[in-house]
């Protein structure tokens, strides 16, 4: 596991090719929430203050997703390693659904070409 301090910032951290990809349905392994992937990233690229702050800190190198939770508001940024596929393909409710997707189709949403924020 890299550990990152100020002689090794984050950007130095390899990207990884994603195991889920945008539009897809994923389950959180340890919280069991469901929720659709809108965004990917290769490595955590979320701040040390946030990764600090975070109870479980799993390795900031490998994918990290954005992910629009089920049935609420809540936005959640989880590591690869804390994501199964869903085996429940019913569509996703969530407020921002029809900013990122433009429909849904076999189990999947479609990722339209709105870019999620950095």
């Amino acid at each position: 596991m890299i550990q990152l301090n100020d002689s090794f910032p984050d950007y130095l951290l390899p990207d990884h090719e994603p195991r889920f990809l945008p539009g897809q349905i994923v389950r959180h392994k340890r919280y069991g929430y469901r929720g659709v992937v809108v965004a990917v990233d290769g490595h955590c690229k979320a701040t040390p203050q946030w990764y600090l702050s975070n109870k479980t800190q799993p390795d900031r190198d490998q994918c990290w997703y954005h992910v629009l939770v089920d049935g609420g508001s809540n936005t959640t940024y989880p590591a690869e390693d804390n994501l199964l596929l869903d085996r429940d393909t019913t569509p996703v409710r969530h407020p921002l659904l029809e900013v990122f997707f433009s429909g849904y189709e076999n189990g999947r949403h479609i990722r339209n070409d709105v870019p999620w924020p950095r």
